[in-house]
Order: C-alpha cells, then sequence, then structure tokens
C-alpha cells in the first residue's frame, strides 16, 4: 500500500515537472501553429504528451526510490513509537512551530517559476526539520512544563470551590516507603493532599526487592507492601507519577521532580533532605517529626528503666525508652538486666536522634 502512494505522488509530481520543462517548447509550438486550422489540436496534444513523459518518467523514479523510502519510513514509526512520550510531544511541537514559520515566509516565494518552485518546498522541509531538533534539544523544559500542567489538571480536587495548589503534591522517596512509618502517618491525617510515586522510585524498589541480598529483598518487599496498603487501605490520594525527568540518580530526579510540581519531598534520608534544602526545594523529614513527637524529657527528672547493656564509656549502662531514645546510666553496668529509677542528668540532641544522660537514683541517694 505504502508502495503505491509513493508511486502515485511520483506521477502527480512527474506530471506537473514534465508540464513546466516543456512549456517553452508547447509554447514554440503553439505559436508556430496559430495560423493553422489545426493549431489548437497540436497545443493540446503537446501540453498533454509533455504530461505524460513527465509522469512516466516520475513513476519511474518513484518506483525505483519506493523500497528504500518504505524501509526508511517504517524504520522511522519504529523509532518514533520506541520513543519517550515526552520526546514525542517536545519534537512535535518544534516540528509546528517550524511548519508554521514556513507558511509565513511562503507567501514572499510563491512568485516563483521554473526550477525556482521547489525553493519553498526545500525551505518548508529544513524550518521543520529545524524547529523538530530544537524541540528535542529542549525537551527537558518543554516536558517539565506539560507534566507540571497535566499532573496538575489530574490532581485537581472534584469540588470547584476549594482552592488546589501545587503544595498539595507529597512526593515519596525510596527510603521513607521502606521505613514504612509513612503508612501510620497518613492513617492519623497528618499528611494532606496527593501522595506522588514516581514511576523511578517503583524501578529502584522493585530492583533491591529482587536483589540477591536477603536483607535488601525483605526491605524491598516491606516498601511494596506498604505501597499496596496506603493504597488500597488508606483513605489518601495516590498519584503514580509515569514520566522520568532525564538521565540521573534517583536523587536528583526526584528534585527536578518536585520543582516541576512545585510539591514536597517526604524523606527520612539526611543527604537527600540536605541537598532538597540547598535547592529551595521544600522536605518533610519523618526523623525530623518523630523527633519532634517524642516525649519531652527534662534534666532533673525521674524515669523508670531497665538497663540492658553496658555503655562504650567504664562503668556506663545503656537503657532505652519505648519509643528507642538512648539513655546512658552512670554507673549503670552493675545494674544490667535489673528496671531501676535514674535521675535525668541532661539531654543532647544530635542529627541523629536524642540521647539522655542518667545515673541511678539510688546513687543519688547514697550520696
Amino acid at each position: 500500500m505504502m508502495k503505491r502512494m509513493i508511486q502515485g505522488i511520483g506521477v502527480l509530481f512527474g506530471g506537473v515537472i514534465g508540464v513546466q520543462l516543456f512549456g517553452s517548447v508547447n509554447s514554440g509550438l503553439s505559436f508556430m501553429a496559430s495560423s493553422s486550422a489545426n493549431g489548437f489540436m497540436q497545443q493540446s496534444g503537446s501540453y498533454y504528451m509533455s504530461m505524460v513523459i513527465g509522469a512516466i518518467c516520475g513513476f519511474a523514479f518513484a518506483t525505483v526510490l519506493a523500497g528504500p523510502l518504505e524501509k526508511r519510513m517504517r524504520q522511522g514509526a519504529e523509532r518514533a513509537s520506541s520513543l519517550p512520550t515526552g520526546e514525542l510531544l517536545a519534537g512535535g511541537a518544534g516540528l509546528l512551530g517550524g511548519l508554521a514559520l514556513a507558511a509565513l515566509l511562503y507567501p514572499a516565494l510563491s512568485g516563483l517559476e521554473g526550477a525556482w518552485m521547489l525553493i519553498p518546498v526545500a525551505l518548508t522541509v529544513f524550518l521543520g526539520y529545524a524547529g523538530m531538533q530544537v524541540g528535542l534539544s529542549k525537551r527537558a523544559e518543554i516536558g517539565e512544563r506539560l507534566t507540571a500542567f497535566m499532573t496538575e489538571r489530574s490532581a485537581k480536587p472534584v469540588r470547584q470551590d476549594e482552592e488546589s495548589t501545587y503544595e498539595e503534591h507529597k512526593i515519596l522517596d525510596t527510603s521513607v516507603i521502606i521505613d514504612g512509618r509513612i503508612a501510620d502517618i497518613c492513617k492519623t491525617g497528618f499528611i494532606e493532599g496527593t501522595l506522588v510515586i514516581p514511576e523511578f522510585v517503583l524501578e529502584e524498589l522493585q530492583h533491591i526487592a529482587d536483589s540477591s541480598d536477603l536483607l535488601k529483598r525483605n526491605r524491598g518487599r516491606r516498601g511494596l507492601d506498604i505501597l499496596n496498603k496506603i493504597q488500597k487501605e488508606l483513605d489518601v490520594k495516590v498519584l503514580i507519577y509515569e514520566g522520568d525527568m532525564e538521565d540521573g540518580e534517583v536523587d536528583s530526579k526526584l528534585v527536578k521532580l518536585a520543582k516541576a510540581l512545585h510539591g514536597k519531598v517526604v524523606t527520612n534520608d539526611f543527604n537527600l533532605n540536605k541537598v532538597c534544602e540547598l535547592q529551595g526545594v521544600s522536605v518533610l523529614n519523618i526523623n525530623d517529626l518523630a523527633n519532634a513527637v517524642k516525649p519531652v524529657v527534662l534534666p532533673g527528672e525521674e524515669i523508670v528503666v531497665q538497663v540492658i547493656k553496658d555503655g562504650k564509656e567504664h562503668g556506663q549502662g545503656v537503657a532505652y525508652l519505648d519509643d528507642g531514645t538512648m539513655i546512658v546510666v552512670e554507673g549503670g553496668r552493675d545494674y544490667i538486666g535489673t528496671t531501676m529509677e535514674v535521675l535525668v542528668t541532661s539531654v543532647l540532641q544530635t542529627s541523629a536522634g536524642r540521647m539522655i544522660f542518667a545515673k541511678p537514683k539510688l546513687l543519688e541517694k547514697a550520696q
């Protein structure tokens, strides 16, 4: 079918070019036969003869080129189908822009005759190709803007009277999904808006779940279970972002996506937190939230703990609160395995968490 179309186009263009090339000959014949009775027949015959000769040449030329052209077109279609949607949209936008510019320049070139009539065609092909190349070179910027627009439309609330903002998008990274506490936080209702789960995060999570290392495999499967729980059991909006943000690490893609959506990154990764802060991206750190809601313990308070192991320094014992806060008990090594009252002496807050220093209340009374 494609071969017949190419041949038909060759016949059409060949007939037009034949008329143009033999036009001068036709004019001479018409002038010589103008005094004779059969002048009109000679003029008509030479006109159609030129058209037939051009059509035959065009058909032969198109037949020779039909095979290679059909092969190239098939390869181009397969290549285009394998390209990401963002690149196709960017290339198409650039192509339309180049063709629009060619259409604006066509009136100035429409008066050309003879072989110069091919200049508008060549200019159209050149501007279309140049526009497509410019669009592909700007595909990242165009893709981000189109993604932000389409994601905003798809995540728009049902009620029209509610004001929607880009800040409603909470983008989850791999570490916070594996951690699992995000599901409990969503269950309490402290996370509002739409949870955005990028496809490249899902791919990394699946890669971890397929790891040969047992610990990594269990962590990856736990992350997938957490996502399944969030989607099916919790009353929160979940959006699976299927696009990609160019080549690069997952952390850099998260930052670019957060900029495109004007959203917030939800993580417990200390390094990603710092990168987001440097690039002006809002971050919700689960560890910061956990530290903020821990019970406040002040120096001088008495608490009951169980010393479970010895500390780094000589004579120290280590205990833990229910929320995992570590308590270093001075002189508590002799009380390992026992439950006792301790007196808080100081509290140290670090980026890794909170640490409490205390001493046994029995020693305080002995003094």
